[in-house]
Formats: C-alpha cells, structure tokens, sequence
C-alpha cells in the first residue's frame, strides 16, 4: 500500500483485565507503531482497566514502571485492509449505523470479537477489541477512521 493519501485516526478507547504487573496493578499505556511512526498514549496509574479515550494516529502495550525497564503487557496488530476496502469504495449519504462489512476473527488477526465497518455520523468507521498476544489476558478497544488529505485522491488507485 504505497502513496496513500490520507491519515488513519486511531482512538484508544480502554484496555480490559491487563496483566498485573506491580503487585496488584500496574500503569499501563498504549504504545503505536505504523510504519516509521511511534506514538504513546498517557499513562493511567494504577489500573488493570483503563480508560485512555485518547485519539492517536496499537501495537505493543506496556506497563510503566518508575524504577525498572517497562514491563510488556502483552501485544496486537490491527490488520487495515478490511477498513481500508470500505474506504476504496467511497460511500456516502448512507443511514446512520449502517454496517458496510463484517470482519470475524481468526487466526490471522487479533480481534476478540467480530468487528463492524460502520457509517457514522457522516464517517466509515471500526471499532474493534483485540486480544493481546503474548501474555494470558487483556483486551484493548480501539476505533479507526480515514481522513482524506486536502487535494488527495484518496484511495482509489491504491492496490490491496
């Protein structure tokens, strides 16, 4: 997927049963990579089921500790091409709510749970939960949604 020409907003909803890892809890964050870009949501202190509602541009979770090296809390990889099909075709004026496609599953995703490419509010969007790999427990929800660049093209000669 070469010369794409628009931006992927990535909004960390909440994270659900984390590994503890600090006695009883543990400070976790998101940490967000995608291509050569890194980024970081905030710590929340104390908590195994944090609530970040932080909107990004998800890949490794970790758990900040103040003395020693982060401790992993496990990992997931969001695959895009499903949404990224949606947005190839371009819809608009559907109803609110509408489901564009279903996405199941299965052993080459992390989803936890079937995930829906919706319109909403005027937006293609997926909210999905991915079950971290790596560690026993732990689910991260997350939201994406294409935003067209000013003067782009959009998707419509990118190759899948």
């Amino acid at each position: 997927m070469e010369n794409i020409l628009g931006l992927i907003k990535l909004r960390i909803k909440r994270g659900t049963n984390l590994k503890v890892c600090d006695t009883r809890t543990c400070d976790p964050y998101v940490f967000v990579t995608m291509a050569e870009q890194k980024l970081k949501t905030g710590v929340v202190k104390d908590s195994i089921n944090p609530e970040w509602n932080e909107e990004l541009t998800l890949y490794t979770v970790s758990d900040k500790d103040t003395f020693s090296v982060d401790d992993s809390m496990g990992d997931a990889e969001i695959d895009l091409k499903p949404y990224l099909q949606c947005v190839k075709m371009d819809l608009s004026d559907l109803p609110d709510s509408h489901v564009v496609k279903r996405v199941q599953p299965d052993r080459t995703n992390c989803l936890a749970e079937e995930s829906s490419c919706i319109w909403k509010n005027g937006k293609l969007i997926q909210e999905m939960s991915l079950r971290l790999r790596n560690v026993k427990s732990g689910e991260i929800t997350v939201e994406i949604e294409w935003v067209n660049l000013p003067d782009s093209k959009g998707l419509s000669e990118v190759e899948f």
